[in-house]
């Protein structure tokens, strides 16, 4: 039986999970927002990642057969995009259950009817879109959280009622999402992924009398492989995905770690320093890595490291949450948009609006002041944006500065603002021979770090 290893790095914003195999390569990833409860975060995590696995050992399986015909990679993909799509299905149906409750324990008479009638049409239109997004578009790539997806779509239909009802329609949303998005649910892996064959095979016979001529500019080769031959690759693929929906993915070890780390339900063995699985895991990717900084949802971490990705010393802020994750999360909710809107809108800045106060509380009232004067969203934003970063500028001075090569970790390195100032200013402070380092598993580098070390202590 093959050996896995589980590495859990539970955050106070996200909870995040790692399965390696005996060779340190990444088998499976999964996350969650999750925070009312550690030990479902906990659970979630780690289910999402061996979720994520057995996708992942089935394009290992299936590697040659890949490279040979592209449209495998392709069915595979679409897979796995729709099986995201029946996950997020089924906790939208669980979400619009929780919206009556909500409402029928909140309202009553007019306003009741009212609200009870905006949120089915809501829940209505956001279900086909989402499905679009999944089978069409690249929502199955993004990772995005439950909470996110919904927010962009309810807080678009909000804003065009009637201004009385903003309110108490933001009301029952906060109310109710709170539930459902830090519900344990386990899904049968088998069951779901047939569902996606069957909701592809939908798909593509839906397109197999779509004229080559008529996809015009952006024509997609892999689609048109499979679209007259999808019934042909499904029966191909069905005992290989029948086989790895079965297989058990034994964790031989795991490894806590995280903000939270004292919380999660292992032996103390089990437990290590969030400082140095970060360390290790960065090290890890970019071996030549000798400084790390990690911006995460509830502190920042300015960290060196040696050759071997070992600690030798760091500096950290851990009085508040100013300048990290869940500074940002306040900013996107006093300004009314999404987590994943602040960075772009950031960026479109024309230039950058002095913030004096990089405290939660203060920053959200110096926002007000600031709208009421007729600065631009995106000018604010560029100014608070630039406030946490020159924070943890702060803190890589103290910690010994930058070194060789910078590696970028934590949720926040994913915010293309951040991520263009810290960039500025790294390059400006210590030379513009510093190598950059960050990379699309920036947030699971916590994580990383405990799986190996789960490796390690076996």
């Amino acid at each position: 039986m093959k050996k896995y290893f589980l590495g859990i790095d539970l955050g106070s914003t996200t909870s995040k999970a790692i399965i390696i195999d005996d060779n340190d390569r990444i088998i499976g990833r999964g996350i969650t927002n999750t925070r009312a409860n550690y030990t479902v975060a906990t659970e979630i995590a780690r289910l999402e990642a061996i979720y994520n696995a057995r996708f992942s050992l089935l394009k290992m399986k299936l590697e040659d057969e890949i490279e040979r015909r592209p449209e495998y990679k392709r069915y595979i993909r679409d897979i796995e995009s729709v099986f995201r799509y029946i996950q997020f299905k089924r906790r939208l149906d669980r979400l619009n259950i929780q919206f009556r409750d909500t409402i029928d324990g909140t309202f009553g008479g007019e306003m009741k009817e009212n609200i009870t009638q905006y949120v089915a049409r809501i829940v209505k239109e956001i279900g086909p879109a989402i499905l679009d997004e999944y089978l069409n578009g690249n929502l199955g790539q993004k990772n995005q959280f439950f909470r996110d997806i919904v927010s962009e779509k309810y807080n678009h239909e909000v804003n065009g009622l009637a201004k009385a009802y903003f309110e108490p329609m933001m009301l029952v949303y906060d109310k109710s999402i709170s539930h459902v998005e830090n519900e344990l649910t386990e899904y049968d892996f088998g069951e779901l992924i047939y569902q996606s064959m069957e909701l592809l095979n939908d798909k593509y016979s839906g397109m197999a009398d779509v004229a080559e001529e008529e996809a015009g500019i952006g024509f997609d080769t892999e689609l048109n492989l499979l679209k007259g031959n999808y019934k042909q690759i499904y029966d191909s693929l069905k005992g290989h995905i029948s086989f790895i929906a079965n297989l058990d993915i034994h964790i031989t070890n795991m490894v806590g770690t995280g903000y939270g780390r004292a919380l999660l339900p292992f032996p103390e063995k089990s437990i290590r320093s969030e400082i140095l699985c970060h360390a290790f895991g960065a090290h890890a990717v970019f071996p030549g890595t000798r400084t790390v900084l990690d911006i995460g949802g509830q502190d920042t971490k300015a960290i060196q490291v040696d050759s071997h990705g070992l600690v030798t010393s760091f500096y950290m802020n851990d009085r508040c949450a100013a300048g990290c994750g869940r500074y940002l999360g306040y900013i996107a909710d006093e300004f009314n948009i999404s987590l994943n809107e602040l960075g772009p809108l950031a960026i479109e800045a024309t230039s950058e609006v002095n913030i004096c106060s990089t405290c939660t509380v203060f920053a959200a009232a110096e926002i007000r002041e600031l709208l009421n004067v007729g600065q631009k969203r995106s000018d604010i934003l560029a100014g608070l944006h630039r406030a946490i970063v020159m924070r943890a500028m702060s803190l890589l001075a103290r910690s010994g500065g930058v070194r060789n090569e910078f590696t970028f970790t934590g949720g926040v390195a994913r915010n293309q603002a951040v991520l263009k100032y810290v960039s500025d200013l790294v390059l400006k402070n210590y030379g513009s021979e510093i190598k950059i380092n960050v990379h699309t598993d920036s947030i699971f580098m916590g994580a990383l770090g405990g799986a190996m070390f789960a490796r390690r202590t076996n």
